[in-house]
């Protein structure tokens, strides 16, 4: 790593997001929604995984923020999903959305393509689901990517300058962009795609930072270099998958903004295209 400073001080917008304990609600796979709810307590959000139709609408209405993860996707589900996103937009509140293997199904792709259009804040995924969603050939196989976040960051830069959300590809080095600035964050550890739920956290702990900070690219590189310090901290700790489960929702509790400042490695970049 070079010693460039950091464009940005996610320290800050930690501490931000700490102070104001945003209600972030959830409409999430049923895999993640424990250790979703965990990590946004661990991490000073408030988590909520309301979920039926009847109640979503209102709930989105009064939470911070709302996150979308299509993982395990059922129809009673996605018009709850799409109940959700109408009255977040109504409230101006932001919302994000991961589209889980995307490209596994037909379905997947149609309901993506719905609620892309819908306006997120923030689109968080791996590489196979961004382009995917980008409209390119992807190469990934169910939940897992098939392709390089090198490979999906032109497609990220187009899907974000055609839908005004930050786009954010996942993986061994995150790449951030809006479509006219981008980051990229190099932080995390090798064991964190063995835990399952993973991403999913992730993308509820994204919401939450956006929630507090109003400006989108850098809350969720901030979001991204937390989840990511955090973790690489549990793996100095953890014998494997299993104790580094508990020993990240530890680290992101005592993750103070210094620590992260200091182990963030964020950099500007410039979006292709």
């Amino acid at each position: 790593m070079t010693d460039t400073p950091s464009p940005i001080h996610a320290g800050d917008r930690l501490a931000r997001m700490r102070e104001t304990a945003p209600l972030v609600h959830n409409i999430t796979n049923d895999v993640s929604m424990n250790f979703l709810a965990n990590v946004l307590l661990a991490v000073g959000a408030s988590p909520a995984m309301v979920q039926a139709n009847e109640e979503v609408g209102e709930f989105a209405a009064l939470a911070d923020a709302l996150a979308i993860n299509i993982g395990t996707i059922t129809a009673p589900q996605a018009t709850a999903m799409e109940t959700a996103v109408d009255a977040a937009r109504s409230a101006d509140t932001p919302w994000v959305l991961d589209p889980v293997a995307l490209g596994a199904t037909a379905y997947r792709r149609e309901l993506g393509s719905r609620l892309v259009e819908l306006g997120p804040a923030v689109i968080r995924g791996n590489a196979s689901e961004i382009l995917t969603l980008a409209g390119a050939h992807a190469a990934g196989r169910g939940v897992d990517t098939g392709d390089t976040v090198t490979a999906a960051e032109t497609g990220a830069d187009a899907l974000a300058r055609h839908t005004g959300a930050v786009v954010a590809v996942t993986g061994p080095e995150d790449y951030v962009t809006n479509g006219v600035r981008a980051l990229r964050i190099a932080n995390g550890h090798a064991m964190m795609p063995r835990v399952t739920a993973m991403g999913c956290a992730l993308t509820g702990v994204v919401a939450a930072f956006v929630a507090a900070g109003g400006m989108p690219l850098e809350d969720t590189a901030a979001a991204l270099a937390g989840f990511a310090v955090a973790g690489e901290h549990a793996g100095e700790r953890a014998a494997g998958p299993g104790s580094f489960a508990v020993h990240f929702i530890d680290a992101l509790y005592t993750l103070d903004p210094a620590t992260l400042d200091a182990g963030a490695h964020i950099r500007a970049d410039r979006p292709r295209g």
